[in-house]
């Protein structure tokens, strides 16, 4: 059954004035190296050892075009340390892998303008996101993450990121769990096999491709967009919520629209609570 809830339509967010400042060592500085020695910056963050010596959830944090670059540091300037403001990384402890997608490059390789997104999503991911499938491959990998708590999100161009990964990703490892048997390759993976992908995604003023709304079957989605967004069209999150509603989508579809807001709907969608209680309570079944 679908579960879509249209939240915020009428109420403006309201956004606490006071943060915790986080240390600059919250982030420790890394680099992931693909098979051809293509090489993808990112901003990592491992929680201190649980005591119960539970499992952690991964968190894939894809920003927009203005942070994109070599420094790997202006990933982190929107969004990505707010998980742990406010004592957010006590309350929902989780790894969190930010990359920064080099200049000239783009985490979906089209127009972010175009009013509707149908046929847009090409088959293979591009140069960026298949680095960054590479580095969830990796991450995936360690005994200490979570893999039924895998979750995506991003802005603007990271918007349109998160809708590509929430429908192409397939985790190896949840593969081999589930008994599936998919190939190691990134282009020989199943995609008719959604559970083994992300169990939630947040994507906020991005757009997908509305073909592909069969693609998201076991995933939870939260779609946040601006109603006067000038820069990324609102009708590219409400034609993605209509399709996938469209599909009889089995899991949890929200949708927040929030009026008169521009391009930035992040500010809010990341300093809101909500957003964290959400996301972290959802559980690939």
């Amino acid at each position: 059954m679908v579960s879509l809830r249209f939240w915020g339509l009428f109420v403006v967010a309201l956004v606490a004035a006071t943060h915790v400042v986080i240390a600059e060592d919250a982030f420790t500085r890394e680099q992931f190296v693909g098979p051809s020695g293509e090489k993808l910056n990112y901003r990592l963050h491992v929680p201190e050892a649980q005591a119960d010596a539970s499992k952690l959830p991964l968190v894939l944090f894809l920003h927009g075009s203005g942070e994109r670059g070599d420094d790997n540091e202006a990933q982190l300037k929107h969004g990505a340390r707010e998980f742990l403001q406010d004592g957010r990384g006590e309350r929902f402890p989780a790894i969190l892998v930010a990359p920064q997608c080099p200049s000239g490059k783009r985490w979906v390789e089209i127009d972010w303008a175009q009013k509707s997104g149908v046929g847009q999503f090409p088959a293979e991911p591009s140069p960026a996101m298949k680095l960054v499938f590479g580095l969830l491959d990796e991450m995936t990998q360690r005994a200490d993450i979570d893999l039924s708590r895998l979750y995506v999100t991003g802005l603007s161009m990271g918007g349109y990121g998160t809708w590509y990964a929430g429908a192409r990703y397939r985790c190896p490892g949840l593969a081999v769990e589930s008994g599936d048997q998919e190939s190691g390759d990134l282009e020989s993976r199943d995609l008719e096999i959604p559970k083994n992908g992300f169990a939630a995604m947040l994507a906020v003023c991005g757009g997908g491709d509305p073909l592909w709304a069969d693609r998201y079957a076991a995933t939870d989605i939260w779609a946040v967009h601006g109603g006067a967004d000038s820069v990324v069209p609102v009708v590219r999150s409400r034609e993605m919520i209509s399709s996938i509603a469209n599909q009889g989508h089995s899991g949890e579809l929200r949708y927040t629209e929030r009026p008169g807001v521009g391009h930035d709907s992040w500010s809010a969608t990341y300093a809101d609570e909500e957003t964290y209680r959400w996301l972290f309570a959802q559980i690939r079944l």
